[in-house]
């Protein structure tokens, strides 16, 4: 195995997933503080998961965003 190959390729891939993530999320924010659905000072829990069968992977991340 190249670790260093390794490395790379999965930063490419949370790249790929923080960049959609950022602008699904932004996005849907933006959609609920228009519609009056929550307010521009509130917090918002999110979860975040993250699975692979082949590795037998299944991790939740969880949180929250400043609005």
């Amino acid at each position: 195995m190249d670790d260093e190959k390794l490395n790379i390729s999965v930063r490419k891939f949370l790249k790929n997933v923080g960049i959609s993530s950022q602008r699904n999320i932004e996005g849907k924010v933006r959609e609920k503080v228009n519609s009056g659905d929550i307010t521009s000072s509130s917090k918002v829990k999110i979860k975040a998961r993250i699975t692979s069968d082949e590795i037998n992977l299944d991790d939740t991340i969880e949180g929250e965003i400043e609005i």
